[in-house]
């Protein structure tokens, strides 16, 4: 979500009663503090920053939510382990994401008050296991919270996870194509025109799989890396921006996990945390029903 959440967009989740999450990205640090600083003009909830631990700028970036006080930081994108000790020290509660039982124990040891569990179905970079199997397996492993993630957009979604014995879900395709968010127009209409079946993984041969939308430049990708072609040039590059910001969805990346099929339309960040909330309570009161049957 970095470029995608921004102070509008987390502000309005926070203030629907969820936990808004700025995408910090690879900014330096004075803008990072520039968006902490927006974001505390628009609401007085709690929020989340996620800071990506081989950010260039990742010590200044540390300090910064440290003196920031920020409430709670995720860490994504990179091996989380050398930040989370600076951060505890800072009296920051934080949120490491993984996609391995092994990494979430490693987490819950370096003192991790949760961790978002994220499923290979998810945007962006990914791992190697679904949601379905991974969440329950780390839930059995650790005893902080669990918050699952990767293919969730809407109650029925929150409620398997919480069957699974998450505590918690983290979205993001779904807020995406909200009124809040900063993505450009070309870039949410390229995700309400797709389907689930519409993702492919590229980067596999870098080792850094990342989950896109279907175009002309992830097929050729693709095809370089069947080929035994180096494509790492393509990663790094700025091409999410390129797709996000820009709005040119044909040579950059539009990073959306296979949730997208699930997003009809365009609602503000408070509807569609409303609606996930009254789904979730209906879905829960036709299991209940049918057990009881």
């Amino acid at each position: 979500m970095a470029y995608l959440a921004g102070p509008e967009l987390v502000a309005a989740v926070s203030n629907a009663g969820a936990l808004g999450t700025l995408g910090a990205g690879y900014l330096p640090p004075d803008w990072v503090e520039e968006l902490i600083s927006r974001t505390r003009a628009l609401t007085d909830r709690p929020f989340a920053v996620n800071i990506m631990p081989h950010s260039p700028h990742i010590e200044a970036v540390l300090e910064v939510v440290i003196e920031e006080k920020a409430p709670v930081v995720a860490l994504g994108g990179g091996d989380p382990t050398q930040c989370l000790p600076v951060l505890k020290a800072g009296q920051v509660k934080v949120m490491p994401v993984v996609s391995s039982v092994a990494a979430a124990r490693r987490m819950e040891q370096l003192g991790a008050d949760a961790v978002v569990v994220e499923g290979m179905e998810s945007g962006g970079h990914i791992g190697d296991v679904t949601t379905m199997a991974l969440v329950p397996q780390v839930v059995d492993a650790v005893r902080i919270p669990v918050i699952a993630a990767g293919g969730i957009a809407d109650g029925r979604g929150l409620v398997a996870a919480l069957a699974l014995g998450a505590q918690a879900v983290q979205v993001g395709t779904r807020f995406v194509c909200t009124r809040e968010c900063a993505a450009h127009p070309r870039f949410k209409e390229r995700m309400l025109e797709a389907g689930g079946s519409d993702t492919r993984v590229i980067g596999r041969s870098t080792g850094r799989p990342v989950r896109c939308l279907d175009t002309e430049l992830i097929r050729q990708i693709l095809e370089m890396e069947k080929g035994g072609q180096t494509v790492d040039h393509y990663f790094g590059a700025g091409k999410l921006h390129t797709a996000a910001v820009e709005g040119n969805v044909e040579d950059g990346f539009v990073m959306a996990g296979q949730a997208v099929g699930l997003v009809r339309e365009m609602m503000t960040a408070e509807e569609v945390v409303q609606q996930m909330m009254n789904e979730a309570e209906m879905t829960i009161n036709a299991l209940t029903r049918r057990l009881a049957s």
